[in-house]
């Protein structure tokens, strides 16, 4: 039997609700082809039992598992690779170049992150992280094909969110795995205009003019559906492109003027909790403002940081 926190999405594609801060919030995705099998993006080390669990609900085994693919190495969604390679003997891990050494020895990304969420944080989401031996670890490249049991999958670079960060797209679905480019669409936001989304400024390599062009980019496949890490298939995806496009050029304007302000933190955190209870208001959201505000409290915060370390990047 089929556990709860799988969800068949058609085409052999699985989302893995991986339970990280709450439910419906982080997926781990899991494609099926002819018998063979890949993980693309892991969540966190608590995730594995739930992936090698849903493996096992589908009939199989750890060693079907071709290709562990994380879109980028952030700890929602690579976090547990190196725990989750050593349970799949025949996995690959297929990672984007600038992401590669950190998933080989993660000292420097456990490091960047408890700077961010504190030890405490660290330990109760993330655990302790494993390194992956490099000779199992490939790097991608912009336009590399790879096959999953003859299943073509097209990865391109997708920088803006984080330099290392790479999409896939699979043509049977007409769909791309986006990771946190193509932003983040919470479940419980969902009403009867669809989906709504927000971009992700998560520090420290955010971009907004990159992020704008790999959207654009993802969009000239006319893709009829997205996976996000946070949360799952979305269709709408012109609606929600364009809505994207326009919110990245909203928070440009919003934190520009902020650049050398005493208060800028606070002011960005304001002024983005602002802009998201105006988007809900109009997108017919009927949950309460306090409501939304909590649901998005780690992204409000989160997203403040990103574009504070963008604003100090800029020329004085």
């Amino acid at each position: 039997m089929q556990p709860d926190f799988v969800e068949d999405l058609g085409h052999g594609i699985y989302a893995v609700d991986t339970a990280f801060q709450r439910d419906h919030f982080d997926a781990a995705y899991l494609m099926v082809e002819n018998g063979r099998a890949a993980f693309i993006d892991t969540g966190t080390n608590h995730a594995v039992p739930r992936l090698l669990a849903a493996l096992e609900a589908l009939g199989l085994g750890v060693d079907a598992v071709d290709w562990v693919i994380p879109t980028h190495v952030h700890l929602d969604h690579a976090g547990g690779a190196g725990l989750l390679m050593q349970h799949l003997p025949q996995a690959r891990l297929l990672v984007h170049p600038r992401g590669a050494r950190h998933l080989i020895d993660p000292k420097a990304l456990y490091l960047g992150a408890l700077a961010v969420y504190g030890e405490a944080e660290m330990q109760r989401s993330y655990g302790q992280l494993r390194g992956v031996p490099a000779e199992r670890v490939d790097q991608s490249s912009d336009g590399q094909m790879i096959a999953l049991a003859g299943r073509e999958l097209l990865l391109i670079d997708t920088p803006g969110h984080a330099r290392h960060h790479h999409c896939l797209w699979d043509a049977r679905s007409r769909g791309w795995f986006t990771g946190d480019t193509f932003g983040l669409s919470y479940r419980e936001f969902d009403t009867a205009a669809g989906p709504w989304v927000l971009p992700t400024s998560t520090p420290v390599q955010f971009e907004p003019e990159a992020l704008k062009a790999s959207i654009t980019r993802m969009m000239s496949y006319d893709p009829q559906q997205m996976y996000l890490t946070h949360y799952s298939r979305v269709g709408d995806v012109g609606r929600l492109a364009a809505s994207l496009q326009a919110q990245i050029d909203a928070m440009v304007a919003l934190a520009l003027p902020l650049k050398a302000d005493a208060q800028r933190h606070d002011k960005l955190r304001q002024g983005l909790s602002a802009h998201y209870l105006d988007e809900l208001r109009r997108h017919g959201c009927g949950l309460g403002p306090e409501r939304q505000l909590e649901l998005l409290a780690m992204d409000i915060e989160l997203n403040a940081q990103g574009l504070g370390v963008w604003l100090d990047k800029l020329p004085a």
